[in-house]
């Protein structure tokens, strides 16, 4: 999970389309998954202190995840943030309750443990109630940004999170789309 074990019944709700919200994507309401045949050469390569990263676009127009390529173990030692589209819309800051399409992936394992783009639905949570590697990927950020990020243990879950298969020591790696933010 993204949240920080208090925060994770936010991860329950789930992002509608709505008057008060900002969006510069045209649907908010659904995340497609990583199409089977990805082509080209990646939008951001990582080469960790063990393993490499790679990220490429896929079909951001329907929402899709960005295809994330690990070779495992994948490990870093500070997080880095890329953003592989910027969108046009509002800021998000830690203030703001965001919905988001993601897909977070063990560095370790290369095992997705927890996805919006396989659930086929947005999540929607308070930008301040995540784990700080992904608060980083968030804040500053605008709607309709497609965004990546690998981020240390120390960042993410530095005693691990058994119920997500995250070991103390893990890095998690994450592909993101802002679809909306409000407040």
């Amino acid at each position: 999970m993204v949240l920080l074990p208090l925060a994770a019944s936010a991860l329950a709700l789930t992002a509608c389309s709505s008057d008060d919200g900002d969006s510069s994507a045209a649907d908010t309401t659904s995340c497609a998954p990583t199409p089977q045949n990805v082509s080209g050469a990646p939008s951001w390569t990582v080469d960790g202190v063990q393993g490499k990263a790679a990220f490429t676009v896929t079909d951001d127009a329907k929402n899709a995840a960005p295809a994330i390529t690990l070779t495992t173990p994948f490990k870093v030692d500070k997080t880095q943030v890329k953003t592989l589209i910027a969108g046009n819309g509002s800021e998000v800051t830690d203030a703001t309750t965001v919905s988001v399409c993601y897909e977070g992936v063990n560095g370790t394992t290369g095992q997705v443990f927890d996805s919006a783009y396989q659930r086929g639905e947005p999540a929607q949570f308070p930008a301040s109630g995540v784990v700080p590697g992904f608060r980083q990927a968030l804040v500053g950020q605008k709607v309709g940004s497609t965004v990546v990020v690998v981020i240390p243990s120390a960042d993410g879950y530095p005693d691990g999170n058994p119920g997500a298969s995250i070991n103390k020591g893990d890095t998690i790696v994450f592909g993101l789309k802002i679809l909306e933010a409000q407040g």
